[in-house]
C-alpha cells in the first residue's frame, strides 16, 4: 500500500516537472525569476554589442523573441512597434531578440535584420542571439514571445494579446495590461499565457 502511494507521488512529481518543460527541451523561465544570461553580449543592429543588463532600466525590461519573416510576427508588427515605443516613452528597457540560428544564412542574417529594423521604423534594440543561447536560457520557443521583468523578476510571459490574427478582434490585452501594472508597481492580473507563433529555428 505504501509503495503504491509512493509510486503515485513520484508520478505526480514527474508530471509537474514535465509541465514546465516545453517542446524545445529547455525549461521555460518561471515567474519571479531574474533574466538569465543577462550579461551575455549580443550584436545589435546599431553595430554595438549589448546585454540585457545594459538594456534594462530602473523600471524594468521587455524582451520579445522575434524575427524578420515569421507570418505571426508580420501580423504583430504594428503591436510590437506600439509596445516597444510605449516602453521607450515610459522608461522601460525593450529589446527584440532574433534567435533563429538555423536561418543566419537566409532571411534572419544580421544584414537582413538591419534592413527589417529600418523598414519598420523601430527604435528599440534588435539583437542577434548567437547559437540561440539566450532563447535557450529563457526556454523561449515561439516568435513572437514576450517576457516582461520588473526590478525584481519576471512578472509576465507569453502572448501579446488573445488574437494574433486580428488586432481589431482583441479582447484581452495581456502585454498592455502587464506593462500598465508594472508602471503602477502592481502584479499583472494575468501572468502567463500561451504564445502562438512560429517555432524558433535552432540548429539541431
Amino acid at each position: 500500500m505504501k509503495k503504491g502511494i509512493v509510486s503515485i507521488l513520484i508520478l505526480i512529481a514527474c508530471a509537474i516537472t514535465l509541465s514546465f518543460i516545453n517542446s524545445s527541451g529547455f525549461e521555460e523561465l518561471a515567474i519571479n525569476a531574474p533574466a538569465p544570461e543577462a550579461d551575455a553580449k549580443m550584436k545589435d543592429v546599431s553595430g554595438k554589442d549589448l546585454s540585457l543588463n545594459e538594456i534594462k532600466t530602473g523600471k524594468g525590461l521587455l524582451v520579445i523573441f522575434s524575427c524578420n519573416t515569421c507570418p505571426y510576427v508580420k501580423l504583430s508588427e504594428s503591436r510590437i512597434k506600439e509596445y516597444s515605443e510605449f516602453c521607450i516613452a515610459n522608461g522601460i528597457g525593450c529589446v527584440l531578440v532574433n534567435s533563429n540560428e538555423a536561418q543566419r544564412g537566409e532571411e534572419d542574417s544580421f544584414d537582413a535584420m538591419s534592413k527589417y529594423y529600418a523598414s519598420q521604423g523601430l527604435k528599440c534594440a534588435y539583437v542577434l542571439d548567437d547559437k540561440s543561447k539566450v532563447a535557450n536560457a529563457f526556454g523561449a520557443t515561439r516568435t513572437p514571445q514576450c517576457f516582461l521583468f520588473n526590478t525584481k523578476g519576471l512578472i509576465y510571459k507569453g502572448a501579446i494579446d488573445d488574437n494574433v490574427k486580428d488586432p481589431a478582434g482583441v479582447k484581452n490585452y495581456f502585454l498592455k495590461d502587464a506593462l500598465q501594472a508594472l508602471l503602477k508597481g502592481q502584479t499583472p492580473g494575468t501572468q502567463e499565457t500561451k504564445s502562438i507563433g512560429c517555432t524558433i529555428k535552432r540548429v539541431e
